[in-house]
C-alpha cells in the first residue's frame, strides 16, 4: 500500500509539473509581441568600426513600406575582404532579416536561392534580438549610445546563451 501511495503521489506530482509548465509557456506565447520594423528603426544611418585588422562599415535605412535593407562592407590592406547586403521584412511573425554574404567580385558565399535568415524574439529600447533559423546563433542589436552601435553574437553553451560584441560601430557623420 505505501509504495501505491507513493507511486501515485509522484505520478500526481509529475503531472502537476507538465500542467504548470504547458500552462506557463500558454501565457508567455499569449503575451509575446511579434514585433515590428519599429523595434529595429535604431538601427538607421552609417557607421564604421574596425574588424580583424581592417575596417568595416554598415549602413541601414529607415524603414519605409514592410522593409529596412542595407550592407555590411569588410575592408583589409585597402581591398575588399566580404560584402554583407540584407533586408529586414515586416512579416506576420514580426520582423525577419534576410542575408546574404559575397566575396570580392559579387561570388555569393550562399547558393543562388538561399539567405541566411534570422526571425525577431524581442526588443526593447534601442535594443532587439534576433536568432538563426537553424536555432545556432542569436544576434542583438544595440544602440549603446547616439553614436555607437553593436552587434553582438550569441552561442549555447551549458544551456545558456553566451553573448560577445562582434562589431562595435560609431556613427559616421
Amino acid at each position: 500500500m505505501i509504495r501505491f501511495n507513493q507511486f501515485t503521489f509522484s505520478k500526481t506530482l509529475s503531472f502537476v509539473f507538465i500542467f504548470v509548465t504547458l500552462l506557463s509557456a500558454s501565457s508567455i506565447a499569449q503575451t509575446a509581441t511579434k514585433g515590428s520594423l519599429k523595434d529595429i528603426d535604431f538601427l538607421d544611418g552609417r557607421w564604421k568600426g574596425s574588424y580583424n585588422g581592417g575596417t568595416i562599415e554598415a549602413s541601414w535605412t529607415a524603414p519605409e513600406g514592410d522593409n529596412i535593407v542595407g550592407f555590411i562592407r569588410m575592408v583589409k590592406d585597402g581591398k575588399a575582404t566580404l560584402y554583407e547586403l540584407f533586408a529586414f521584412e515586416q512579416t506576420e511573425k514580426g520582423p525577419v532579416a534576410h542575408v546574404k554574404h559575397f566575396k570580392p567580385g559579387m561570388i555569393s558565399l550562399e547558393e543562388k536561392e538561399v539567405s541566411d535568415t534570422y526571425n525577431f524574439i524581442e526588443a526593447k529600447k534601442n535594443e532587439a534580438l534576433f536568432e538563426k533559423d537553424d536555432i545556432s546563433v542569436r544576434i542583438i542589436y544595440e544602440r549603446r549610445s547616439q553614436n555607437q552601435l553593436v552587434i553582438r553574437r550569441g552561442k549555447l553553451e551549458n544551456n545558456k546563451w553566451e553573448f560577445m560584441d562582434l562589431f562595435v560601430f560609431n556613427r559616421i557623420p
